[in-house]
């Protein structure tokens, strides 16, 4: 499909079919709207709209426009490529808006054992197939009250790894409480990547991320992201926040981080039921405001040498995932599975504690076929709503658990959500358009 939209002064035409991206005069513009059912019909001369309809059957011909889209639903593979290990289901913090109930999962705290871990290692492997690069990723609750045992248990995967002629990527998420000197030097050493939570402004962090007597953590956290980002070198990290209704003005937190010397961010839209944290529809025409007010800045920013790297605003069109891989969406369920401490699987962190969805052990290794299937069979093509959706090869589709929790079905996109998609989709094209323009100049 086609899709045109503004960007302030600025006119694209996406084609989802070929991944191209066109920026095109305000005639083309209004005429192009105009043929997709989108506009009225504008007021142009015979020969505008010949010279228009010129350029879109050249672009045609070049399969640049109007190129036919995939139908082929993908072949998933029943091979292992990750787990998402809870290494804890416990926390030193007590935010509110955690889905994780604050580390607990609706459950007792608990930690996972040394021997369970390392059976998880073991089923990895185990079930990895022919795959020879294997991800580990160590969850909670927060790893860091276990370093002990990660650090055990990453040299024991690394080993077991060799000897099959595989690798391990480890990768970890922390709240940075006790990201002290010996953790640094751990991480630096054998995390590929590592995930901080910090939510940006002093007064926003700690309005939500609380300690457990009930005290704002930034204070507390903020010179130890800032230390272990400054000893990171070109090594992957994010850090990462998440924004709610109380500060729908987010992106100063995004600009309060890049100021504090972070280069690498991520701000999430919270997912949550809580009343007064909830994005609602109400919410969006502030928040789809609130991405053109970052993008500006953003491009402002790279144009004068001080970019840095939002997440949500790189959206590559050429050098991305495969189609295929973007149209079977996540591999949650199949190919990637999440490992509660006391070894049960289930199709990834967020479903943890769902007893329907609890897939086996890794003791005896068995993967509920069922479930497994209804996960392998899950892809954009299984999204009715998608159909005619211009974003769907970039999104594909959402997240399987977010759908779920908020609409009852993985294959009914969480609406609130998609509109957030769209906009940063949108934004994301406009910085890969002006950042190409840049270049040029």
């Amino acid at each position: 499909m086609v899709h045109v939209f503004k960007y302030k002064s600025y006119n694209y035409i996406y084609d989802s079919g070929s991944g191209s991206l066109h920026e095109c005069d305000d005639k083309t513009y209004a005429y192009l709207a105009y043929k997709l059912g989108q506009a009225e019909k504008p007021d142009l001369t015979a020969d505008e709209i010949a010279e228009i309809e010129g350029d879109i059957a050249a672009l045609k011909e070049q399969g640049l426009l109007f190129k036919e889209e995939t139908a082929a639903r993908p072949a998933k593979s029943n091979e292992v490529k990750a787990l998402c290990i809870h290494i804890c289901h416990d926390c030193n913090l007590r935010c509110r808006y955690c889905f994780a109930d604050e580390g607990a999962y609706h459950s007792e705290r608990e930690f996972m054992s040394e021997q369970t871990a390392k059976r998880a290692i073991d089923f990895l492997i185990e079930n990895s197939g022919n795959r020879k690069v294997l991800e580990v990723d160590f969850f909670g609750g927060e790893p860091l009250m276990c370093l002990q045992t990660i650090k055990n248990v990453v040299y024991y995967a690394k080993e077991k790894a060799a000897a099959v002629g595989k690798k391990f990527l480890f990768t970890t998420t922390t709240n940075a409480l006790l990201l002290n000197d010996d953790a640094i030097k751990f991480f630096n050493e054998e995390m590929e990547n590592v995930v901080l939570s910090l939510d940006g402004r002093k007064e926003v962090h700690d309005a939500i991320r609380k300690t457990v007597n009930g005290k704002g953590s930034f204070d507390l956290v903020i010179d130890n992201i800032k230390k272990f980002v400054k000893s990171r070198g070109d090594k992957h990290y994010y850090v990462r926040g998440t924004y709610t209704a109380k500060n729908l003005d987010f992106s100063r937190d995004v600009l309060f981080l890049a100021d504090n010397g972070f280069d690498s961010i991520s701000m999430e839209p919270v997912v949550t039921d809580i009343d007064d944290l909830a994005i609602k529809e109400e919410h969006l025409s502030t928040i789809l405001k609130e991405y053109e007010n970052l993008c500006d800045e953003y491009l402002a920013r790279y144009e004068r040498g001080e970019g840095f790297n939002f997440f949500h605003f790189n959206v590559d069109l050429e050098g991305g995932p495969c189609l295929s891989k973007r149209v079977s969406a996540c591999g949650a369920g199949n190919e990637y599975f999440s490992v509660a401490p006391n070894g049960d699987i289930y199709p990834c962190h967020q479903f943890v504690g769902d007893e329907k969805l609890k897939m086996g052990s890794v003791f005896d290794g068995a993967i509920d076929g069922n479930i497994r299937s209804v996960f392998a069979e899950n892809c954009l093509f299984t999204r009715e709503k998608c159909d005619k959706c211009f974003a769907k090869y970039i999104c594909s589709g959402g997240c399987s658990a977010n759908n779920y929790h908020f609409e009852g079905d993985m294959n009914k996109p969480y609406g609130v959500t998609c509109e957030m998609m769209k906009k940063r989709i949108e934004c994301g094209m406009h910085v890969l358009a002006s950042k190409k323009q840049h270049k040029k100049v």
